[in-house]
């Protein structure tokens, strides 16, 4: 399950946040996941439960928030919305598209208490 490693990542960007700028708890996480990234949000609320628990972000919501599949498609010159990795061009229906969202991971936002 990568979750758990994702999980455990955001715990430490969110530490090392914290000891920066002298926080000692967490309240909220809000992570933006995209939606072609294949993470499960369900996996990644569990794992992230479970290895936040010695931090300063014990008890902390974790909040995410979806990112569209989006690409640039090189034949028609168009952005356009992505439903899957690799998909044709809802426009020309060709196969030469440059994903440009979706697949991102990103801590976008810390709620400190």
């Amino acid at each position: 399950m990568h979750e758990m490693a994702l999980a455990e990542s955001v715990i430490d960007l969110v530490e090392d946040a914290a000891r920066a700028n002298g926080v000692t708890r967490v309240k909220t996480v809000v992570v933006e996941i995209g939606t072609l990234g294949h993470v499960s949000p369900e996996a990644l609320h569990f794992c992230f439960e479970a290895v936040s628990r010695d931090s300063v972000a014990a008890g902390a919501r974790l909040e995410i928030v979806s990112v569209a599949g989006a690409g640039w498609c090189l034949d028609c010159g168009k952005s356009v919305a992505l439903a899957e990795r690799f998909g044709a061009c809802p426009e020309c229906g060709r196969h030469h598209v440059q994903m440009t969202a979706g697949d991102e991971m990103r801590v976008k936002e810390v709620e400190v208490g």
